[in-house]
């Protein structure tokens, strides 16, 4: 049987690990390859993996047909489908994958909605509800993934996890993927590396798991600090009165004193006996 590999679909998805490659290898060589690899025509659709230890070792396999692919569009979603399901991805790779399927849903969408006729072309007759039919070819597309919370189901994530991989997909390092991708960086941590410049995000992953963490905590305590700074400057500050002030109400004191020492004399002339003066 000829079997094509497109190297393009096979690196769709990411790769194996070497530890998880050599655990399928050895299931292969003790079990044999018990799950069937999927085609499109003579197209490897899954099943890379399997493909390559069964011919390195010259090992039977079988293979089923997937009569519903009608384009690549079709292969990767599908593909996509099958990981997103996989208990073995990580949370980045399934993030990755489901706003890599929001991308060719709304495209698809969009080009079918740019291509349909306007209601009055369409006839009114029962051949229109074919359309309806999800495997008809003219059958409008699924709905796209639209919000942060349709994404973050498809992946089962929460929305602040796909925040989270957006921001590293637009500001993240090559080398800081790769350290999310072996484990080496959170990814959380690896959200606040991704916005620092690129070659300090490069020098921290090349130097290593403690560098990452290091380089993670410098940001969110330089982040830390303008905060409380606002913090303390917003509080009431209990300050004493300027000296303009202070001058003034001690002129208000002298005033005052020198009205109780006149009532004072006025009282004595009228043979009152004056009260005690109050303290100034």
């Amino acid at each position: 049987m000829h079997i094509t590999v497109n190297p393009e679909l096979k690196a769709y998805i990411d790769p194996l690990t070497p530890d998880e490659h050599d655990a399928l290898e050895r299931s292969i060589l003790a079990e044999g390859c018990r799950d069937a690899l999927v085609l499109w025509g003579d197209l490897l659709v899954d099943g890379h993996n399997r493909y390559g230890i069964c011919q390195k070792h010259g090992l039977p396999f079988e293979t089923v047909q997937n009569t519903r692919f009608q384009s690549m569009e079709d292969v990767h979603l599908w593909m996509i489908d099958q990981h997103l399901g996989r208990r073995s991805v990580s949370d980045f790779q399934r993030g990755v994958l489901a706003l890599r399927k929001r991308e060719i849903m709304t495209e698809r969408r969009a080009r079918f909605l740019a291509a349909a006729p306007s209601p009055d072309e369409v006839a009114p007759d029962a051949s229109a509800h074919a359309l309806d039919t999800p495997d008809h070819p003219d059958a409008p597309p699924a709905k796209p993934l639209r919000s942060r919370e349709d994404i973050a189901k498809a992946a089962r994530l929460s929305s602040s996890q796909v925040v989270m991989i957006e921001k590293i997909q637009k500001q993240a390092a090559p080398e800081l993927v790769d350290a999310i991708k072996t484990g080496a960086i959170s990814l959380n941590a690896a959200a606040v590396v991704a916005s620092l410049p690129a070659e300090e995000q490069k020098a921290a992953a090349i130097a290593g798991k403690d560098e990452l963490k290091l380089a993670a905590k410098r940001v969110r305590e330089a982040r830390r600090k303008p905060s409380e700074a606002e913090a303390s400057e917003a509080a009431p500050a209990e300050t004493s009165p300027a000296p303009d002030e202070l001058t003034a109400l001690r002129a208000q004191v002298r005033e005052l004193q020198a009205e109780n020492a006149a009532l004072r004399a006025q009282l004595q002339a009228l043979g009152a006996e004056p009260a005690e003066a109050p303290p100034f």
